[in-house]
């Protein structure tokens, strides 16, 4: 840090006088069991004029990567010129910066950008035109309102639905995810409620699998800073090095763990990630959406070896052998018969029937199985891109099976085989009160809820509160989400289902820029940006260190924008439910509010002034690492899972009554066993015949979902690129940085091709989130997958199948 830095930071003082003058001692405050960051927004005496106001102002981060970055932004005459992020602490595990990564950091490009709203505005062309016309605030808030009256009364209020959407996820009072937590929620509640859903598109398949197996609705893994107590780590399909980047993210307990530890690593994904980037000890990259099948490989060998947890299996799991097997469920049902092959479909899952269907070669998946059944503890994790398949239920629950099988489950060093879990800031909630409505679809089908609603039951399409639904949706609140457009599959269908007026009658598009869903608003609203309104922002991701930051606003708002709560409770007045939603509060008085209440729940919270001056506030959790179900391992009979057995169903009887009653289509499995299925679009499917590539899709470090994807230094550090082995590549006479086509029945993409080993044959990749940009002929020029990923969803949770794609790839021209 140069000297004219430091001080701009500190106002004149080094940083170690800095720390001692506010009272800490090398950056520890002292309350116990807390951390603060004492930081004071001071004008830069020795650098200004009378006419320079300069200020700095702590903010945040607020997308959907599990971290909440702090940034802290020097604004000069009400213009923010540069940020920085968290400087303060040691900097020493346990005590380390919060630092935030490159998107964070290049928030002001994204503030100032030039695809920036600035006043509300009304659509005059086609749906996706983007043709608006400038109205004021008023018209907007008149013609909302007047069309959310007629539709309530002439439909009911399951015809008014709240769209799903976590690139930028808000504040507390300005939370945008989940959707039943947003002022919008609060809103709609106070008028009769709106068709809900359940899911998300990130997780759904994970958490519906996982509670058939360890119930709770979602199975926690141990935390990452446990791994430093594990010998072995293992990693299905997790990425955290791209996706959980920043410093308050988990890839920083990854590696601080992993090098204590010094524990070797096996990376399990098609793709060579950053992740492994030379610290793995063993790449296995195998063909996407054949895991299920790659641990019953490894099974068979655990089992016919006898290196599994026996007294484990019998303890605590249901159904691994005949003797656990609920009374209901048939003979010769149980995990260790299907595996060896005496179940009803007759096949042993030896490892060579397990090398076809994954391209893994037999030694691997023999040795790996004896390495994970063999070295205690083992830390096992699974990220939820292998979820995002048409078997993703199955997926997920398969993976569980190797901690389950080895006994890991429970101790410190092992784990669940499920995501990282992790300590959580606890702060009172903006209340929503609850929705009258019981009606829920899942999240993935409100494009089917448009056009065929009537039609869409609970058997057949997983309708929950009703057998069918009764109205289609006819008004949808599109806040803070690009899943309208850009994150939905099959983008030319959404089109084509949108496109019809006399469907949905109103969509109300509540956005910072003019993304692909905003161009389908009928009524656009210009939102603030965190950097111009206060709110607090929690950490999701921060493993023993959880954190608040106080966002406060750092420029006024720009152009004609207002926040969220602000139109809420404009257009809750014109329904005459105005005083019930604000109960005489702006926006900083339900701050004040629900600092007052978190206060009584956490003592040990600075005061509001403080908090605000302080930036952010960490508090240690409990203990350095988190276990996940260690209570259950130690005494199962007094702390049970929440599975209707209180155990660990490998069999799952509510499974079994499921795959008997559900209307399925050709193809989907739902099955009381974690049984390798195939997909509808696999590696095995007649489709590649005519598509011979699988399309797997990853999230991409240069945005969050969508979010940040407008930003044109990330897109030059980062481009959009679809990733192709050099064999692939070279039958196709494709170079690295050739224009190429990828394209299927769906649709069609141009972008450059990455040709690289980073991915095995048979299998291209593609970032999720680029900005959809179609040309006159539909073909999209900003490389966004969901131009052909399909609306077919998975069999279970419903949930969205957006990597199990089958493409062909052509060359388009010579780079």
């Amino acid at each position: 840090m140069n000297n004219k830095l430091k001080t701009l930071l500190t106002g004149g003082l080094t940083r170690r006088d800095f720390m001692k003058s506010s009272g800490a001692v090398g950056g520890l405050a002292a309350t116990a069991g807390t951390m603060s960051l004492p930081f004071k927004s001071n004008p830069v005496a020795a650098a200004t004029t009378a006419t320079v106001e300069e200020k700095l102002v702590w903010s945040s981060c607020p997308v959907n990567c599990g971290s909440r970055c702090p940034l802290k932004m020097r604004v000069v005459d009400g213009e923010i010129k540069s940020l920085e992020t968290d400087t303060y602490g040691e900097d020493v595990y346990g005590d380390h910066q919060v630092r935030a990564c490159l998107r964070g950091r290049s928030m002001r490009r994204r503030v100032y950008n030039p695809d920036r709203l600035k006043y509300p505005m009304k659509r005059i062309g086609k749906r996706g035109e983007g043709k608006f016309k400038r109205i004021s605030w008023e018209e907007a808030y008149d013609e909302i309102a007047a069309n959310l009256t007629r539709i309530l009364k002439d439909y009911g209020n399951e015809a008014v639905y709240i769209n799903y959407g976590t690139g930028v996820l808000g504040g507390t009072v300005t939370k945008s995810w989940p959707p039943g937590a947003s002022p919008i929620a609060r809103m709609m509640n106070l008028l009769g409620g709106y068709l809900n859903h359940y899911g998300t598109y990130s997780s759904t398949q994970y958490t519906h699998g996982l509670d058939y197996t360890y119930g709770g609705g979602w199975a926690y893994g141990n935390s990452f800073s446990d791994m430093k107590n594990s010998k072995l780590i293992v990693q299905f399909g997790h990425n955290p090095a791209e996706t959980n980047m920043s410093g308050g993210g988990i890839i920083h307990y990854y590696m601080e763990g992993k090098e204590q530890s010094k524990a070797r690593t096996i990376i399990v994904d098609p793709r060579y990630t950053d992740t492994a980037g030379g610290r793995e000890d063993l790449w296995i990259p195998l063909r996407p959406g054949t895991d299920a099948a790659f641990v019953a490989g490894m099974a068979h060998v655990m089992i016919s070896e006898g290196i599994v947890d026996q007294p484990f299996l019998d303890k605590y799991c249901v159904g691994y052998d005949e003797k656990t097997l609920p009374a209901s469920a048939p003979a010769k049902s149980d995990y260790k018969s299907y595996i060896l092959g005496v179940g009803p479909d007759g096949i042993e899952k030896t490892p060579e029937w397990a090398s076809k269907i994954t391209g893994i070669p037999v030694d691997i998946i023999v040795q790996t199985a004896r390495e994970i059944a063999l070295t205690k503890p083992c830390a096992i994790h699974q990220g939820l891109g292998i979820q995002r398949h048409a078997n993703g239920e199955i997926a997920a629950r398969s993976v569980a099976m190797l901690s389950i099988l080895t006994g890991n489950v429970g101790v410190a060093g092992g784990g669940t085989g499920g995501m990282p879990g992790s300590y959580y800031f606890n702060f009172a909630s903006f209340p929503t009160f609850s929705n009258p409505v019981e009606t829920s679809i899942p999240v993935f089908g409100w494009s089917e809820a448009i056009y065929r609603a009537t039609d869409m039951t609970a058997l057949k399409d997983g309708i929950r509160g009703r057998d069918k639904l009764e109205v289609p949706i006819k008004f949808i609140w599109n806040y803070a989400g690009n899943c309208l457009v850009n994150q939905h599959s099959d983008i030319n269908r959404t089109h084509d289902i949108l496109q019809k007026e006399d469907d949905c009658e109103m969509i109300v598009v509540i956005e910072n820029h003019m993304t692909a869903s905003a161009k389908y608003a009928d009524i656009l609203l210009p939102d603030l940006t965190t950097s111009e309104q206060s709110d607090f922002l929690m950490s999701s991701e921060a493993d023993f260190m959880p954190f608040m930051i106080f966002a406060s606003q750092a420029i006024k708002p720009q152009f004609e924008c207002r926040g969220v709560y602000e139109m809420c409770a404009d257009i809750s007045k014109r329904m005459g439910v105005g005083q019930e939603f604000t109960e005489g509060r702006d926006q900083e008085g339900w701050l004040k509010h629900l600092y007052a209440e978190s206060l009584k729940m956490n003592p040990s919270l600075p005061s509001y002034d403080e908090m605000r001056e302080m930036g952010i506030f960490r508090q240690k959790a409990p203990k350095d690492t988190f276990v996940a179900y260690d209570t259950f391992r130690q005494n199962p009979e007094e702390s049970p899972l929440g599975t209707p057995s209180g155990k660990i169903e490998i069999y799952s009887e509510r499974l079994a009554e499921l795959a008997a009653t559900w209307e399925l289509p050709e193809g989907d499995v739902i099955h009381p066993l974690p049984i390798q299925a195939s997909e509808f679009e696999g590696w095995d499917s007649p489709v590649r015949e005519k598509f011979p590539l699988q399309l797997t899709g990853f999230h991409y470090k240069a945005r969050t979902h969508s979010t940040y994807g407008s930003v044109a230094v990330l897109k030059e550090a980062a481009p959009q690129e679809m990733w192709i082995n050099p064999v692939d590549a070279n039958e196709r006479g494709i170079n690295n940085g050739d224009l190429i086509r990828i394209f299927n029945d769906r649709g069609e993409v141009h972008i450059p091709a990455k040709v690289t080993p980073r991915i095995i044959p048979g299998v291209v990749a593609l970032g999720e989130g680029a900005w959809y940009a179609p040309d006159k002929n539909k073909v999209d020029k900003g490389g966004c997958i969901n131009v052909l990923t399909s609306q077919r969803p998975s069999p279970l949770a419903k949930g969205n199948p957006q990597h199990t794609n089958l493409v062909d790839v052509q060359l388009v021209k010579k780079a």
